[in-house]
């Protein structure tokens, strides 16, 4: 199969670059996208091997370059540090000739075009998915955005805090009696991310069979419906609304967090095996027989009587004791930690964190085989490769001198 049939204009060049290693490598990816769901979705492909080329904006680059405190030594931000590495940077002002042309070069070479622009906004720059896939038919196109299309909410902004708030996730997140709240990071637009690269990668395994591709378009608040799960399936079966219940789960018992003589402890439970070690464990074992105890339902039905009892135990010792205790027991648990004590753990560190160029950072969840994905660059400065990547697609010094100049790069 030609390259014109696996995406990419037969006539058209992408620039070259670092050559990566990974299941996607060769797969070129024109991001258009800036913040969060976008750029951590780009990553994960990154981190796969694709070719990622990054598109900024003149001057001003992706916000969260300037979302801080805290920020870096140089003064980028940390939250645009932790989605963007593995990647190249091209700046380019769409909305001038120079701009827009370097930007349909890219495209009409790309396997992936991925934006979160307003609905209809990129038809301005005539880098819309009917457009693009006039000159590359195999071209997958992917929108992100707030709230979906031809709707009547399709032009709002959308923010990850807005998604979660409509989208029902605050509702269910909180302490009882206390104020909805959302999850501490923004949990809407990282799974939004992975649903992107769900439907790209799916797209793409079709083209290997037709040669042609297709538009994907995921929403944050789709996204954030969809995370609903269990609590959806329980209004639309049963009409039962949940409540905020702070760390208690509405259908497991005991799964929250106990307190102990210092420091709360996690606990779940998840089966009636494992409650009987959790009793013996605490030296009491005829709770696992008790009547309100012996069946995850009993637990569910009388959980104040449970925590009381749990508690009555624990709060006579530390959560480092019980953690030495507990876990050799088979029991489920593990200690509410801290930002900076999940980094002290050694199997994290081990695990998740990699510097590169002197930049510490998150590495990609995945391994393959045993190893972990690697991380061959930083988060690119803006518009780090911009010369490079005109030079290659043919722009010569003079122009790109010129560009500049004007405004267009």
């Amino acid at each position: 199969m030609g390259r014109s049939e696996q995406g990419g204009h037969a006539g058209a060049s992408w620039p070259s670059g670092p050559t990566r290693s990974g299941p996607l490598r060769g797969l070129r990816i024109l991001d258009l996208t800036r913040i969060l769901a976008g750029p951590f979705a780009t990553m994960q492909l990154a981190d796969l091997g694709a070719d990622v080329v990054k598109v900024e904006a003149p001057g001003r680059g992706d916000e969260t370059r300037r979302w801080g405190p805290p920020f870096a030594a140089d003064g980028v931000a940390s939250y645009y540090l932790s989605v963007n590495h593995n990647k190249r940077s091209i700046t380019l002002a769409l909305d001038t000739a120079g701009g827009a042309a370097v930007a349909h070069r890219l495209a009409a070479a790309a396997d992936v075009v991925i934006d979160n622009f307003l609905p209809g906004r990129l038809r301005r720059f005539g880098l819309d998915r009917d457009t693009l896939a006039a000159v590359n038919p195999g071209v997958v196109t992917c929108t992100i955005s707030g709230f979906g299309t031809g709707n009547e909410y399709s032009e709002r902004p959308g923010f990850d805090f807005l998604a979660q708030a409509m989208g029902g996730l605050m509702s269910v997140t909180g302490q009882p009696g206390g104020e909805p709240t959302k999850v501490g990071v923004a949990i809407t637009d990282l799974v939004c991310g992975l649903h992107v690269n769900t439907g790209i990668l799916a797209a793409l395994h079709e083209r290997a069979r037709t040669g042609l591709g297709r538009h994907v378009e995921v929403s944050l608040l789709d996204s954030q419906v969809s995370m609903l799960v269990n609590l959806a399936s329980g209004w639309l079966t049963a009409g039962a609304e949940p409540e905020l219940r702070g760390n208690t789960h509405p259908s497991i018992a005991p799964y929250e967090t106990l307190r102990t003589a210092d420091r709360p402890l996690a606990v779940a439970v998840g089966t009636d095996r494992q409650f009987q070690r959790l009793a013996g464990a605490l030296d009491a074992p005829a709770l696992a027989h008790d009547p309100r105890f012996v069946t995850n339902a009993d637990r569910v039905h009388h959980r104040p009587e449970l925590r009381a009892e749990l508690e009555a135990r624990l709060v006579c010792r530390g959560r480092a004791h019980w953690l030495r205790h507990l876990v050799p027991a088979g029991v489920p648990v593990a200690p509410v930690n801290t930002v900076s004590e999940v980094f002290a753990d050694p199997v994290v560190t081990d695990r998740m964190v990699v510097e590169v160029d002197g930049v510490r950072q998150v590495r990609s969840p995945i391994r393959l085989d045993g190893e972990a994905l690697p991380v061959h660059s930083p988060p690119p400065g803006l518009g780090a490769d911009t010369e490079d990547i005109l030079r290659c697609l043919g722009w010569t010094v003079d122009e790109v001198r010129s560009m500049r100049a004007s405004g267009a790069i």
